[in-house]
Formats: structure tokens, C-alpha cells, sequence
């Protein structure tokens, strides 16, 4: 297959939907001479923090001198961007490569009598394939949904497991109350390694804790407590903080969340050193600073500001606003929304449509599970008086300009699933406007 091919047949895989289970995963894996056991992997579970934290830790070992996997979902740019080696997403070549034949590992199964894999299975089996034949020291892997029964659980004991902020997602296929979430997403630990988890409200502590100690009685849930870190300092390109022993450690990723999500990094990458793994304090100051991760509230462009940020539910709402607070406070806001039909949102207005002047509302493009910019606007209108919904990310980000000034904020956020799309309009937009 040629790339535009393999594209088209991993398009065509949404067919096959979302179902848990690793059955599938134990016979993909199996077939293909079990990749997964090839790797070294430091598993992540979370609700949201998930890809910073990855990044974070992925850059660290990079600068450590390892030669660093990850597996990322969802991509904001390319297709290509779920399986990294370093700074590099995988080729072309070697993506068309790894479909072929993991392609005709599932019409095997198929033949076979058994369900057809599917999309997140067929891309976590590549992943496993890729990271194991170019041997990679060390894989950062996101789990993709929950955790006990996501395909990524396939894996043998990691190095590390680790939990991010858990809080309400996905409730239709996790559990409808947060000690069920926290649950599921517990599932990833594996006898034998280590256990580290951001500081969690009392129900998550208490199911992690649990299943930890369920384990063996030796086991330890390593907490990283963002209360610990002094000499905190916030800002939109720099921000600063010292946490055990490592004073004024830089980061460049905005949002006041991010301090959370370092600390929790550089606890890891701590515990990993007392495992024996080399990493010294010149790596974890060099692999923080040169951390970068879209749709972060990453700043497009400047008078107005124009920023992405990927707040799809409760929590990263909450996030959102705490820096709206610190970074945004007593300036224009304008905001472009974009959210899916399975997603919070009437939670998201809540939490954020006060700070906003004019709320402008989009469908996300190309994705069945898009809640309508009229829907969106409706929902919307009951928490502002000034909202507007619009026909295409092209009128979004005309009409958000039309209505700044130079001082203004313009805010795109809700999914992430388009904003890779909005950041190729906005680079038109903005070449065009250039003498």
C-alpha cells in the first residue's frame, strides 16, 4: 500500500469501532511474535495530563542519552504523531510498512472466527512493533481509555505505572461514579513495578492506594504533591518552580496545571533513579526546558493572542479557568468552542463562559461523534448573552479577528480533534493578512 492507501484503510477501521477487552490484543500480539514483551514501558493512566506528563518524562530520558518511544492519542496535526522515536514521528514508509502487516495479521484473525480488531488495537499492536524492532530503550505509553481493559494493558509489568488527574470521562463505558473510574484506570498496575500518582481528591487516592496494596504488601504509591514545589513563579512562555533538592527547574508549556503535571515528571523520573536507572539532574533541567506539547495553550499568534487548548471535560475546564485567572484576567476574551456530543459540556460553560466577551461555536469537521455549532450554541446561551454559532473553522477564526483588538485574547478550545485543522486555517488566515 501506498500512504494514501494505508490511510484510507485506517479510515476505514472506524468500522470495527471502540470495544474493550484484550482477548484481540493476546491474539494480534501472539501472531506477530509478541512485541510488547520487547519493550521497556512506562505506562500512564489518567483523566487529563496524560500527553504533558509523557512528554515531560519522554524528554527527560531523551536528554538522559535513552532513545525514547511514545504512544500518543489523539494527534492534533498528523496521523503519524501516535508513534514518536525521539522527536521524530514515524516515516511514511515505515507506517505504510507496519499497516501491511498488521493488516493481514487481521484478516488471519478474521479468517480465523474472530472479530476484526480494531482501530485503537490495530494502531497499539503497530505501536508495539514499531518501538520493539528499533529498539528503543525505554516506551512512554498513554493508555487510550480507562486502563484495566485497554488495549495497551496488554503489557507485561512495566517499569512504572503511572496515574494522572483522574476524574469524570468516557462515563458511559467506565463506571458513572469516580471511585468506578478511578477503578478502571487502577487496572494498569502490574506486580513488580513502580508505583507513582499525582496527588489524587480523597475517593481516587483511596481506590489507587487499595489496589496497590492488593499487589503485595511491599508495594508503595509514590505520591507527587504539587504542594511540595516552592518558588513557583506562572507565565505564558516561562514558568518556574523547585521541587526536592532541584531548584528553578524551567518549563515552557502554559497553564498553571503544568506545574502539577512537571512535579509529577521529575517524581518519576526520581524514583526511576533510585531504581538504577541513570538520569542525572542536568537531564531532568534540559529534558523539562525543551519539552513542547500542541494544543496546550499554545500561542499561534500574537495582537490579538490566538491560543489552542484542548479543555474537553470538567476537569481541564476547571484547569482552563484557573489560568484564564493568572494569565487573562481583566483582558477581552473571545472564545471559538468545539466539543463532541459524548463530552461535558454544558460542565465546560459553566465553568468558563464568564470570563468570555462573545462565545463563537463550531462543529468539530470529520468526526461523527461532532455536537453541532447550533447545539453548542444553545447550551451556551444559557450561561451568555453573546454567543454565535458558525459555519466553518474559516468563519471562526475571520469572524473572532473582526470582533478583536490587538489586546484581545482569542481562546480556541473543547476538542482536540480539530484543533489540528483550525491551526492550518489560522496559518492561512494569518499568511494572508502579511504584505
Amino acid at each position: 500500500m501506498n500512504y494514501k492507501e494505508t490511510l484510507e484503510y485506517i479510515q476505514s477501521l472506524n468500522q470495527y469501532g471502540s470495544v474493550l477487552g484484550l482477548d484481540n490484543m493476546h491474539r494480534l500480539c501472539g501472531k506477530l511474535g509478541h512485541p510488547e514483551e520487547r519493550c521497556r514501558f512506562i505506562h500512564i493512566a489518567g483523566t487529563n495530563g496524560k500527553g504533558s506528563t509523557s512528554a515531560y518524562i519522554a524528554h527527560i530520558l531523551m536528554a538522559a542519552g535513552f532513545k525514547v518511544g511514545r504512544y500518543v492519542s489523539p494527534t492534533i496535526s498528523d496521523y503519524r504523531e501516535r508513534f514518536q522515536i525521539g522527536t521524530r514521528m514515524i516515516t511514511q514508509k515505515d507506517l505504510c510498512a507496519y499497516v501491511e502487516r498488521v493488516k493481514d495479521v487481521c484478516e488471519e484473525l478474521v479468517a480465523e472466527g474472530y472479530p476484526h480488531p480494531t482501530p485503537f488495537e490495530v494502531e497499539t499492536v503497530l505501536g508495539f512493533l514499531y518501538f520493539a524492532e528499533k529498539a528503543c530503550d525505554y516506551v512512554v505509553l498513554e493508555v487510550g481509555m480507562g486502563g484495566a481493559t485497554d488495549a495497551t494493558n496488554v503489557i507485561p509489568a512495566p517499569v512504572a505505572c503511572v496515574w494522572t488527574s483522574i476524574s469524570r470521562d468516557h462515563m458511559g463505558f467506565l463506571g458513572k461514579t469516580l471511585s468506578e473510574i478511578a477503578g478502571v484506570k487502577a487496572g494498569i498496575a502490574k506486580r513488580g513495578a513502580l508505583f507513582i500518582s499525582c496527588k489524587q481528591v480523597p475517593e481516587v487516592m483511596q481506590v489507587l492506594l487499595e489496589q496497590v496494596k492488593q499487589l503485595s504488601s511491599e508495594s508503595f504509591l509514590h505520591i507527587a504533591d504539587v504542594a511540595q514545589a516552592t518558588g513557583v513563579k506562572y507565565g505564558l512562555t516561562t514558568q518556574q518552580f523547585s521541587y526536592k533538592g532541584l531548584s528553578k527547574l524551567k518549563i515552557h508549556l502554559a497553564g498553571t496545571h503544568q506545574i502539577a503535571n512537571a512535579v509529577l515528571a521529575v517524581e518519576i523520573i526520581l524514583q526511576l533513579r533510585k531504581s538504577g536507572i541513570d538520569i542525572s539532574d542536568k537531564a531532568i533541567y534540559k529534558g523539562l526546558e525543551e519539552t513542547s506539547w500542541p494544543g496546550r495553550l499554545e500561542v499561534l499568534g500574537k495582537k490579538p493572542l490566538f491560543i489552542l487548548d484542548g479543555a474537553h471535560n470538567e476537569d481541564a475546564a476547571k484547569q482552563l479557568a484557573s489560568s484564564i485567572e493568572t494569565y487573562f484576567l481583566g483582558k477581552r476574551l473571545i472564545y471559538i468552542m468545539g466539543v463532541l456530543k459524548d463530552k461535558e459540556y454544558d460542565r465546560i460553560l459553566s465553568l468558563t463562559a464568564k470570563y468570555a466577551e462573545h462565545i463563537l461555536t463550531i462543529t468539530p469537521p470529520d468526526n461523527p461523534r461532532a455536537l453541532s455549532a447550533f447545539e453548542l450554541a444553545a447550551a451556551a446561551g444559557a450561561y451568555h448573552p453573546q454567543v454565535t454559532n458558525l459555519s466553518s473553522l474559516e468563519e471562526a477564526v475571520e469572524v473572532s479577528h473582526l470582533l478583536a483588538d490587538k489586546d484581545t485574547v482569542i481562546l480556541c478550545f473543547g476538542s482536540l480533534s480539530y484543533l489540528g485543522a483550525i491551526k492550518k486555517v489560522y496559518a492561512k488566515f494569518s499568511g494572508a493578512k502579511r504584505p
